[in-house]
């Protein structure tokens, strides 16, 4: 969701974690914590609330892109090897920006295959929401320190409804960006939209968007809610599937669906195209309610029933995870799809005794292991970062226990006595492109001071 603006630093702040894991293939898996590393931290490198926070790993370095702050570190030992605030990266990119519009949402997702990074992105006026664009960038060769090229278009250049909650995902044919749509200032929620880039256009010498394939303001009843074009790394595939939730649960009630349809001829020549959306039939699914806190207060915003982080393709399958409700406390919903056939093979849901668990992300790798990052936090524990390993054997995805990765030491409450408390709308977890088993995730924290 859109940023919100803050002025001044709270007692609590806000601070990224990036941590790796090691497991071996088959049998019973042995999970380390590996690198472990603060990235931004809210007042001192970002001023906005929340940072949205995400990462990517590339062979060497890894990349923070969040509101407010493009970051690249070193894997080895998490040093800085360069920063610079978000508009700074945009506009080095050589996208300009109107008097009073700013970038936000970011996305970020390293291509193996063309040893390029690509970053995504909206933008708009803060005064009135208006000036809203698609921001998708590629950066000029391997290091994601060096150049980048940039490009801004209209979400919706017919209708000027505003893009929120932007998506993105790629595979060998192109490069795909979604957004929930709203009518400016507050409107209504209108539908999703989807726009479809082919990567070859990206990567050629004089890259362009010119060719891109804008789909229009799509119904939400019939193609879900908040798309998730997955992120395929490996496998070359005639078609690119799209993921969402069939309802997002604010009504309170159990839901039993996801959608998911493709994208077809990404590539071109010519425009690309939509396969019908399926349905497809789930365990029932709600909204979780705020989950407590050690000082008592209920008003810590965990989100709602969409998939809020990337959706997985590895080899012929899809791996997703989102937050519901199970027994009173949020937990996590996984699932694994076909990718041809949109089947379900295989779902689970994570449930923690005390803790509530939100704001998931999921990676796989092409032997089975699975990894979910997320929060969580209960009456007697502060939000803190936490992950779970799984492994498939025989088609049976099995989860290990919860590994705290870092513990907050400050509850969160910025309600200022009503209202919820927005914690992190993002999570990110990927696979370390140098090994396969080495998996980076990217959480959020409380800390207090300005530590």
């Amino acid at each position: 969701m859109m940023l919100r603006l803050s002025w001044k630093i709270l007692p609590c702040l806000l601070v990224l974690f990036l941590v790796c894991f090691e497991a071996p293939l088959r049998g019973e898996i042995v999970v380390a914590v590996g690198q472990n590393f603060a990235g931004s931290t809210y007042g001192n490198d970002s001023p906005y609330n929340p940072p949205d926070c995400n990462g990517v790993a590339g062979p060497e370095q890894f990349v923070e892109l969040i509101n407010g702050r493009f970051t690249v570190y070193a894997k080895t030992n998490g040093s800085r090897l360069q920063t610079m605030s978000s508009s700074s990266f945009w506009t080095g990119a050589g996208v300009t920006f109107d008097s009073g519009v700013i970038a936000s949402d970011p996305r970020i997702i390293y291509d193996p295959s063309a040893d390029r990074w690509f970053a995504s992105a909206i933008d708009y006026r803060l005064s009135d929401e208006s000036s809203n664009r698609f921001l998708v960038a590629v950066s000029s060769g391997s290091d994601p320190a060096g150049s980048w090229q940039g490009f801004a278009f209209y979400a919706d250049p017919v209708a000027g409804n505003l893009a929120d909650f932007p998506t993105f995902g790629l595979d060998t044919n192109g490069v795909y960006l979604a957004a929930f749509m709203f009518g400016p200032m507050g409107g209504n929620d209108v539908g999703q939209t989807l726009v479809s880039i082919p990567k070859a256009d990206l990567l050629a010498p004089t890259p362009t968007v010119d060719n891109r394939t804008w789909f229009g303001v799509l119904d939400s009843t019939n193609y879900g809610y908040v798309f998730q074009p997955a992120i395929n790394l490996e496998a070359v595939s005639n078609s690119a599937p799209v993921l969402s939730v069939g309802d997002l649960g604010y009504d309170f009630l159990p839901h039993s669906n996801l959608v998911c349809f493709a994208i077809n001829n990404a590539a071109g020549p010519g425009p690309a195209t939509l396969t019908a959306p399926q349905s497809i039939e789930v365990d029932d699914y709600s909204v979780p309610i705020n989950p407590p806190q050690p000082d008592g207060n209920d008003t810590l915003d965990d989100g709602d029933t969409r998939f809020s982080a990337k959706v997985y393709q590895v080899g012929g399958t899809l791996f997703g995870v989102h937050t519901c409700e199970v027994n009173g406390r949020a937990a996590l919903r996984w699932y694994q799809v076909d990718a041809a056939t949109h089947g379900l093979l295989q779902s689970g849901t994570i449930v923690d005794s005390d803790l509530d668990l939100f704001y998931p992300s999921i990676a796989a790798n092409a032997s089975g292991i699975v990894v979910i990052g997320c929060n969580g936090c209960s009456a007697k524990t502060y939000i803190s970062s936490f992950a779970v390993v799984g492994e498939t054997v025989a088609g049976v995805t099995t989860f290990g226990g919860l590994l705290l990765l870092k513990s907050g030491i400050e509850s969160y409450d910025r309600a200022g006595g009503g209202g919820i408390s927005r914690w992190g709308d993002y999570s990110s977890t990927c696979v370390d492109p140098a090994d396969a088993n080495r998996f980076w995730t990217t959480q959020m924290i409380p800390v207090s001071g300005g530590a």
